[in-house]
């Protein structure tokens, strides 16, 4: 395969070696919360932002990117729903080793009728290809997970048998649509990949070619590295740069809803000191160290398309979307496939998170991510934490929420458009025009400041998910999402704000 080097990735690709060196020294692992912190990392400064992330094409008539991930089990209960995001995007993760338990028997009937099932929907699948561990890796779990005590993945013990069944897999779902293939998820976690930065680098561009050859015009997925993960890089990269008091900013925003929830990794930080040791600790260097070598494999056009975790409140957003516009190169696009509300005991009510998932989702696409896959779709009762840590769209036998309605009327107003940021005058959001008419879904970024649209010819007027009413007057925006459609483009319909 053909690699392209691309100019910007020197700077920071020495912290990713420096770093990687640590963790192999270390024989880090992220269960141990008494472990001796690793020294902090000399790195040259991290590169000035770059420019804005680039504008989303228009979506094709059929298609939107709002999508979601399901639990397939339930896929009877959650039919009428899907039904409704048709157009949309999801993915599934398989295993080679739960393919393939036995050598040279791999078994796809389920994973054929989940193809089979989405392109009856109309929802394009992506497929996350893992290894787990079996007779294909060697080694014995240290992760059981699920019902299915899904395992954490390692390096195989026959590179060409993995590309074998990495070809077989593109060959046989490349007929179902299936373009865009991810290879691991999530391997910042120790529960989700044994092994070194180098060794996963090595493992994706193996797979990477494996996957050309049975399709030229599929697209390598790197893993998803977890949202937690993605906030630490945030951070890192302003402390890099000497700008201390961003960076705490940012991570306060960004981790407000996790302090504390991993004892020494997430603490309360008020002084860069106790940021920078934080940034030291064994889980979070490693956290930076994969996300590091991810962003080589972009840079080297081994990964073509980079996928974002993302569970923070909104307000963690800007600093996100700031360092993907700082670190990911222009021509590589970015889809959000996990996508929820992380939110341990959360006491909010089901309008307050429901709006939360129309904000979260529409900065995401105005920050130039084209694809917001919401997990989970439907709140498993049965999950290990025992209460619902991460918001569903939908209760456990598929009756919709507030927030499922409201993602639905975001589908609609996004179904074959052009979409464009709202940010000016006050107003946060972003912008659909389908042909002549436009949808907005805004909010007042002012504090405490209610904002007033000046009606114009056409224009309704609600909360998102309710049917939008015509505006006899001035419309008032609040701090709460609010959808404003009519014919014309979308500074027409904001000419007069006040």
């Amino acid at each position: 395969m053909t690699t392209v080097t691309r100019l910007n990735a020197a700077g920071r690709r020495g912290v990713a070696a420096a770093l990687g060196v640590l963790l192999l020294l270390a024989g880090c692992t992220s269960g141990d919360d008494d472990a001796s912190p690793l020294p902090a990392p000399t790195a040259p400064p991290a590169p000035p932002s770059g420019a804005p992330l680039p504008d989303l094409p228009p979506y094709p008539a059929d298609t939107h990117p709002f999508g979601a991930h399901w639990d397939w089990n339930r896929y009877d209960e959650f039919l009428p729903y899907l039904r409704k995001l048709s157009g949309s995007a999801t993915y599934h993760e398989i295993s080679w080793c739960s393919i393939e338990p036995v050598a040279g028997q791999p078994d796809w009937t389920e994973l054929d009728r989940i193809a089979q099932r989405s392109r009856e929907l109309g929802i394009a699948l992506n497929i996350k290809i893992r290894t787990e561990m079996c007779w294909a890796t060697g080694g014995t779990p240290e992760y059981l997970r699920g019902q299915a005590n899904k395992t954490e993945s390692t390096m195989p013990l026959d590179m060409a048998a993995y590309q074998r069944f990495v070809s077989e897999v593109v060959r046989r779902y490349t007929p179902y649509g299936v373009r865009q293939y991810a290879i691991e998820n999530e391997v910042n976690a120790p529960q989700y990949w044994r092994g070194t930065p180098e060794e996963y680098v090595t493992l994706v561009t193996a797979a990477a070619e494996a996957v050309h050859e049975a399709n030229p015009d599929a697209v390598v997925v790197d893993s998803g590295i977890s949202s937690v993960a993605y906030g630490f890089g945030v951070v890192d990269r302003l402390v890099r740069a000497g700008r201390d008091d961003e960076a705490i900013a940012a991570y306060n925003a960004y981790f407000q809803r996790r302090i504390g929830t991993r004892g020494r990794k997430i603490p309360e930080v008020d002084a860069i000191e106790t940021l920078r040791t934080a940034l030291a600790d064994e889980t979070n260097a490693r956290n930076v160290a994969f996300l590091a070598a991810t962003e080589r494999l972009i840079d080297d056009g081994i990964v073509q398309l980079r996928q974002v975790h993302y569970y923070e409140h909104f307000d963690g957003v800007p600093a996100l979307l700031d360092y993907l516009a700082a670190e990911n190169p222009a021509d590589v696009p970015i889809e959000a496939w996990e996508v929820g509300q992380f939110w341990r005991d959360g006491d909010g009510d089901d309008i307050s998170r429901a709006e939360e998932v129309v904000k979260v989702s529409t900065m995401l696409l105005a920050g130039g991510i084209r694809q917001v896959m919401w997990l989970p779709l439907g709140y498993n009762p049965n999950n290990r934490a025992g209460s619902e840590v991460r918001y569903g769209l939908l209760e456990p036998d598929g009756t919709e929420r507030e927030a499922g309605r409201m993602f639905e009327s975001l589908a609609i107003a996004a179904r074959g458009a052009t979409v464009t940021p709202v940010d000016r005058d006050g107003l946060t959001g972003v912008a659909f025009q389908q042909g002549a008419e436009s949808t907005l879904v805004v909010w007042s970024s002012e504090f405490n400041d209610d904002l007033r649209v000046s009606p114009v010819p056409s224009l309704r007027a609600g909360a998102a998910g309710v049917d939008l009413a015509p505006a006899s007057g001035e419309v008032t925006i609040s701090d709460r999402p609010m959808l404003l459609r009519a014919t014309g483009s979308p500074d027409s319909i904001l000419a007069e704000v006040d």
